[in-house]
């Protein structure tokens, strides 16, 4: 598509409109940052080319003529459509509204986005938010996604700009009721005298392995858990493990509020694995719309609660 210089006519047209509602030509130059000799000769072009006199003009005073009377609605229509265009150019440019796609892993956007996310829609009203629950890494931009929230090594997720929110635990709990019946394990080698509840991770379809560091400075341990209960959402698997049913494991975003309150209870404390980091990731290291900023500088609130200082 061909794009044409704006139209000599319509700019003179557009002086004539600020010298008339300016009352002169001194005063509609100052205010468009033009010399009133520029600004006159707009005018006397725009009425030499179409044959027509638009003004009178006194050393004191202008008045319309019949074909300045005429032309002033149009030309003020032409006026407000630019302030209408200048101003949807402007709002493009700040981004300030519009939709931001996110994609997290369906625990993490349960537990941490979607409980404060409506408190950034009340207070930016022009920012549109779609979530996508994904637990594997997508093509952000075949998917449009503007951020992602992954955790772990980025080895699979080349390309992308990222930025570390924070380290987080894994941690493996179990309820007070049970620990009481059952007892609470010492080592992780004690974890198979105990029900396990599993989670299966959708994406691959295994059962996730559960790792721990041994405190005396050997290799460490990994855990593959026989589990009496599976589930593949991690919130089911919680459930199972708050009320009763076995021990499990699962990150910090996940079980660090039933932990706060006691419905949780931490096992192996001793044994907690190092912290691996939690990313969030853009395609590009171009600087981002404003709507998409304020979706990002919302996300980076969100491990205040979880993230490895705050569990210790």
């Amino acid at each position: 598509m061909s794009t044409t210089a704006f139209p000599p006519d319509l700019s003179r047209l557009l002086a004539f409109v600020r010298v008339v509602e300016a009352g002169s030509f001194a005063e509609a130059a100052r205010r468009a940052g033009m010399t009133t000799s520029a600004m006159s000769k707009a005018v006397a072009r725009l009425e030499k080319a179409r044959g027509m006199r638009l003004l009178h003009r006194s050393t004191h005073s202008l008045a319309l003529t019949e074909e300045g009377e005429r032309l002033i609605a149009a030309g003020r229509v032409l006026v407000e459509s630019l302030t209408v265009v200048q101003a949807a150019l402007g709002e493009a440019a700040r981004g300030d509204g519009g939709r931001v796609r996110v994609t997290a892993p369906a625990s993490f956007a349960r537990a941490c986005i979607l409980p404060r996310l409506p408190a950034l829609l009340r207070e930016r009203p022009e920012i549109e938010v779609e979530v996508k629950f994904r637990n594997e890494l997508l093509d952000l931009a075949a998917e449009a996604v503007d951020v992602a929230i992954r955790s772990g090594p980025l080895d699979r997720a080349p390309g992308h700009v990222a930025r570390r929110l924070c380290t987080f635990s894994w941690i493996a709990c179990a309820s007070p009721a049970y620990l009481n019946a059952r007892g609470t394990p010492a080592t992780p080698y004690e974890l198979s005298a105990h029900d396990h509840v599993g989670f299966r991770n959708p994406a691959n379809g295994q059962i996730l392995t559960w790792r721990f560091a041994d405190p005396r400075g050997k290799a460490p341990v990994r855990v593959a858990p026989k589990p009496k209960h599976i589930c593949d959402d991690a919130h089911a698997s919680l459930a199972l493990i708050a009320n009763g049913f076995g021990v499990g494991w699962g990150p910090a975003w996940l079980v660090h509020e039933d932990l706060r309150t006691g419905r949780l209870v931490e096992v192996l404390a001793p044994w907690r694995a190092p912290a691996e980091p939690l990313w969030m990731l853009r395609t590009s290291n171009r600087r981002p719309p404003l709507r998409t900023q304020r979706v990002m500088s919302f996300l980076a609130t969100l491990p205040a609660a979880f993230s490895e200082s705050a569990l210790r």
